[in-house]
């Protein structure tokens, strides 16, 4: 565990694995970054520089809740690069944690190496994922014995008549297989989040997506997008419509991989956004099933 203090005096937390060039990793959530673990085995390739958010794991909680928002991050994550002491830093970012490096790339396009957006959120970039989608993309599951309750749920959360329980019960579509590893996995990422944090991240005011697109336009760094091929938070047909907004950006889709790829098939992830990150600067990720 690391520490740094932030442009306002915050201290902040990071996690550090593996040896080689940096790639700094922001989590989904906003939650700590601990769920990340080592991204099936990516520390073997890269250092893995994986920031807690203000707010989450060791990071302090500062008084101004309203710097917890995504737009804010920014310069959190600014304040990490200078402390590293890089001058360009290939970023990685998870589900939620791409809103905060769409925004940060847009803010500071000369600071990305290479940019790895891993099911990303479609917040920053206001991309519309319509219920039809999920509902298809739920169906791929239909052969799965606890389908019927999580489509039943999914419905419900569709149709604006969403219960915490239906949170609970479309779980299982976030991972390709449902056993003891993914549960376990989503019962300590949910004892993780803190609501405040996370209301506080989309308030109002954080995403200006209209920006934030005509600035991903010009963003000339290579950029992977990857999906999984049965993830409803991130299907694939919405993130080619995110990985269009950027003029050198590839689309990989991890057959049988939902929200976290990493632990449906660690090799496979793995392989894919090691060649990506290693590659020389003037080339480009070829897609992948």
């Amino acid at each position: 565990m690391e520490f740094f203090t932030s442009y306002d005096g915050t201290k902040l937390s990071y996690h550090v694995a593996g040896d080689g060039a940096p790639v700094v990793c922001l989590p989904g959530g906003p939650t700590a970054a601990t769920y990340l673990g080592d991204l099936g085995g990516l520390s073997a390739h890269r250092q893995l520089i994986m920031l807690d958010p203000r707010g989450t794991g060791r990071s302090a909680k500062p008084q101004d809740t309203a710097s917890y928002r995504c737009d804010r991050l920014v310069a959190d994550v600014e304040a990490l690069r200078a402390h590293l002491g890089l001058d360009r830093m290939d970023l990685l970012a998870h589900c939620a944690g791409a809103n905060l490096a769409a925004q940060y790339a847009a803010r500071h396009p000369r600071r990305v190496g290479r940019l790895a957006l891993i099911t990303p959120s479609v917040r920053a970039v206001g991309i519309a994922i319509s219920g039809d989608l999920r509902r298809e993309t739920a169906q791929l599951r239909h052969d799965e014995p606890w389908f019927p309750e999580a489509y039943a749920a999914l419905e419900a959360i569709v149709a604006g008549r969403a219960t915490n329980d239906s949170w609970q019960a479309v779980a299982p579509f976030s991972y390709g297989r449902w056993d003891e590893v993914a549960q376990a996995h989503h019962a300590a990422d949910a004892e993780r989040q803190d609501p405040e944090v996370m209301t506080a991240f989309g308030a109002e005011g954080a995403f200006d997506p209209d920006a934030t697109r005509a600035a991903l336009a010009r963003f000339a760094s290579p950029v992977l997008l990857l999906a999984g091929e049965v993830d409803l938070g991130a299907p694939p047909p919405a993130m080619a419509e995110f990985a269009g907004l950027f003029p050198n950006a590839e689309l990989v889709i991890q057959a049988r991989a939902g929200h976290f790829p990493w632990l449906d098939d660690a090799a496979r992830f793995r392989s894919t956004v090691a060649a990506f990150l290693e590659q020389p600067a003037a080339g480009r990720c070829s897609p992948a099933r």
